[in-house]
């Protein structure tokens, strides 16, 4: 079984249409190769030459890649883009000197590989983030199974609860054994590893990186490190602080989500939808979840979403803006979520134009003027253009 991803092909189109080169980003396994070739499949493939730089032989082609890429028309295809980040000079030259070659390259590593192509290519290149499947692109019966399995194609299409939760524990292996020394990290993989299962006990919560690292017999600069490099490697979400003019004390520390709850689930022993029900983390995990949902359905990007905190007690899940207003998302699990001090503070304090309560019911309804119970199913109800 495969999900076509129409979402994320006609945003391809329309980038390619724009710009000669297009990056899709995100972490390894969460379908970039996939997106890439269903593209492909919708224009003639004598148009599309593809290179797997994963590849030995692709490698080498690209060895002197101006020869082997300067004569080439139509849609050029790099997977694996991270692997030779020499290359971006000669895309710069060859775009400029031949427009009717387009690019989409693939990378699964990290705020590096952005600052080094938008430093090259500034100018001739958009992004897209691409991440597991989200809630737009499954049947809304599946939603629970999303939540539980995260959003990795093997993962989610797995036949079984144990055949997924095998694949996400080898991907993890994966990750820790040979991604990231590839990346030229000189980081043991069980030092990481204890970071990472330290670090699921901190899902939706303020980092602290003091209380690790004393954990763990590292420096606090060393434990900034490592979250830095899940950040940059797409498994992290680091939330920061909504900061404004107020004479009230904010919380000021990123808060820590991961941004694949069936990763999470992995790191935590929880295999089922019983051992999720049953675990301290349950309001946590589907908060992130619910979060990643609506970061990917309002198309927000990392420096445009903000927590809300303050040290009397008063926070909020999510604040971004569009249109010049300020916005805001909570998440409950729960049947009916009800408005709490926090929001009517949030409301207040941040002048919100209007808060969303995502919740894991069926139905959506207001509950005031300025806040709107969403149903998790119904993430399209939520409208900032709207209102």
């Amino acid at each position: 079984m495969e999900l076509k991803r129409i979402k994320e092909i006609n945003l391809l189109n329309e980038r390619l249409e724009n710009y000669p080169v297009v990056a899709i980003l995100g972490p390894r396994q969460c379908g970039k190769t996939t997106l890439s070739k269903q593209f492909s499949a919708t224009i003639n493939k004598e148009q599309v030459h593809f290179f797997d730089l994963e590849d030995y032989r692709d490698l080498s082609r690209l060895d002197n890649p101006a020869l082997a890429l300067e004569n080439l028309t139509g849609y050029i295809v790099i997977d694996e883009i991270q692997r030779k980040p020499e290359i971006f000079p000669t895309i710069r030259v060859l775009v400029d000197k031949n427009p009717s070659a387009k690019y989409i390259i693939l990378g699964s590593a990290s705020r590096d590989l952005i600052a080094q192509s938008s430093e090259t290519l500034a100018g001739r290149i958009s992004y897209i983030e691409l991440g597991g499947f989200a809630i737009e692109e499954i049947p809304a019966k599946d939603l629970n199974k999303l939540w539980i399995r995260g959003g990795f194609t093997k993962s989610f299409l797995a036949k079984n609860d144990a055949t997924s939760f095998t694949w996400r524990q080898d991907l993890i292996r994966t990750f820790l054994e040979r991604d990231i020394p590839s990346l030229g990290l000189n980081i043991p993989p069980r030092s990481l590893r204890q970071f990472w299962m330290m670090l699921s006990h901190y899902h939706g919560q303020i980092f602290n990186a003091s209380e690790i690292g004393t954990s763990l017999s590292i420096s606090d600069k060393t434990a900034k490190r490592y979250l830095d490099l899940l950040s940059g490697t797409f498994l992290i979400r680091q939330l920061q602080p909504w900061f404004y003019n107020t004479k009230k004390r904010l919380v000021k520390r990123s808060k820590i989500y991961f941004r694949d709850t069936g990763i999470l689930h992995s790191l935590l022993s929880l295999e089922t939808t019983l051992d999720v029900m049953r675990h301290p983390k349950l309001g946590s995990s589907w908060e992130g979840f619910a979060l990643e949902q609506a970061i990917e359905y309002l198309n927000l990007h990392e420096e445009e979403v903000f927590f809300w905190a303050v040290h009397t007690g008063a926070e909020l899940d999510l604040v971004f803006q569009k249109h010049g207003k300020l916005w805001g998302i909570e998440v409950k699990y729960g049947d009916a979520p009800e408005i709490t001090g926090s929001m009517t503070s949030a409301i207040e304090e941040l002048a919100l134009k209007h808060l969303w309560v995502i919740y894991p019911g069926k139905k959506s309804y207001p509950l005031s003027d300025t806040i709107t119970a969403v149903s998790a199913e119904e993430l399209y109800r939520i409208k900032p253009e709207q209102i």
